[in-house]
């Protein structure tokens, strides 16, 4: 099988090798009408606008998408915007607690133009590991791009276990995973188990992108990304390069933006904070509500301090 490579990032003398996935992808969430319906000529704006900033893909219709409340018709059809949109790679959210379901959506989202797939695991039923590997290996076989598994516990009430990854490691299919844990130990454990294998480790937490770059991890898929994708592109490269310390400069500035946007259930805040950002309504899903006055408020002041820190520092005196 041909190996893609779905990163702008050079290799040369990088701090954490890579082998497909490097870099930012933000997780796009979904906009949606005053009737309700999906806004695709906005998802289409934000896609170009965050392709502009030079990311290196974009993930539509995972949680911060709202999948679980999208039709399967209109998540394909999410998919086919964000694909005509941009250039950059799609990585798109095709994850079900239904094997068939899975391998079904994940086959509608290649079809749709999807450059590789997040596969979130089994939710609510909670299966053995051997389950676990079994319905991502059934996955996996049914396409012909890569795969990231996605390891996020506080949704899915259990956890993707490290030897667990080792063996679907060995996949050719399967070349990434997406650590959502908060556990460090865990992923670095990950990151030790697979070092031998086309597959790159990906932050799912922004609170933790930095970490887990300085651990050899090779990127994030993130939410902050969505509204700082320069200054989290940044950090992710600084990291990715060995400067470290310009890295974490980085995560310190960016660490209120995390904070407030995770007030609440994501994706209600960052739908607040890109309202703000263009001025217009937020709108989600029943039976997710809009964030509190207090987490606006929050989210407009730190929104408001990280313009002024990006304003040139006027110069004093003249000629």
């Amino acid at each position: 099988m041909t190996t893609h490579t779905l990163s702008s990032i050079p290799r040369g003398d990088q701090h954490t090798d890579y082998d497909t996935f490097a870099g930012l992808y933000p997780a796009l969430p979904t906009p949606f009408d005053a009737d309700g319906a999906v806004d695709h000529d906005r998802l289409a704006t934000r896609a170009r606008r965050l392709a502009d900033a030079r990311v290196d893909g974009l993930v539509p219709v995972g949680s911060t998408g709202e999948s679980a409340t999208l039709t399967h018709d209109e998540h394909v059809a999410v998919v086919e915007t964000v694909v005509e949109s941009v250039d950059c790679p799609v990585i798109a959210g095709s994850g079900s607690n239904a094997t068939h379901e899975a391998v079904s959506l994940s086959q509608r989202a290649v079809d749709a133009g999807a450059d590789a797939l997040l596969l979130i695991s089994p939710y609510y039923n909670c299966p053995e590991s051997r389950g676990v590997r079994d319905h991502y290996t059934r996955v996996a076989d049914a396409v012909d791009v890569p795969c990231i598994v996605y390891n996020v516990p506080s949704r899915t009430g259990s956890n993707l276990d490290p030897e667990t990854v080792a063996t679907l490691a060995a996949h050719p299919t399967i070349q990434g995973y997406k650590a959502a844990s908060g556990d460090a130990a865990q992923i670095s454990a990950v990151i030790e188990h697979t070092r031998q294998e086309t597959f790159d480790v990906l932050s799912g937490d922004d609170a933790m992108t930095h970490p887990v770059v300085s651990l050899g991890g090779t990127g994030t898929i993130s939410v902050v990304g969505n509204v700082e994708p320069e200054r989290t592109r940044e950090m992710v490269e600084r990291g990715l390069a060995g400067d470290l310390a310009t890295a974490r400069a980085h995560h310190h500035e960016l660490a209120p933006l995390t904070r407030a946007l995770f007030r609440e259930t994501n994706p209600i805040p960052v739908t607040e904070a890109m309202a703000i950002q263009e001025d217009a309504t937020p709108r989600l899903r029943e039976p997710l509500s809009r964030a509190t006055p207090e987490t606006r408020d929050r989210l407009q002041a730190v929104l408001s301090a990280l313009d002024e820190a990006a304003e040139p520092t006027p110069e004093v005196g003249g000629a």
